[in-house]
């Protein structure tokens, strides 16, 4: 069973490190993670980036489009078969 968490992100950074450090504490561990930067203007993708230094984490890139927009990108590039949808601010 291959799971990949999909989070968009659109100005999230007050979130979005503690959304993704929820996902690291699940008793079920996830695949892939992939945050898709949906044109942010904060430093949300920074964080992200900081964050993927030394964690699995993909980050993907696109003008603003939304959210379901991101979340069909995301599930686009990943083979995982299952897919755990959170926002920015889930934990």
């Amino acid at each position: 069973m291959s799971i990949a968490a999909i989070i968009p992100l659109y100005n999230g950074a007050p979130f979005i490190r503690e959304a993704l450090e929820s996902v690291f504490r699940q008793t079920i561990p996830v695949d892939e993670i992939i945050v898709v930067n949906d044109g942010s203007t904060d430093d949300g993708p920074d964080i992200v980036r900081a964050m993927a230094a030394d964690r699995p984490i993909r980050l993907l890139e696109q003008p603003n489009r939304g959210q379901s927009a991101a979340r069909n990108l995301a599930a686009a590039n990943t083979s995982c078969r299952y897919l755990a949808l959170l926002d920015q601010d889930d934990i």
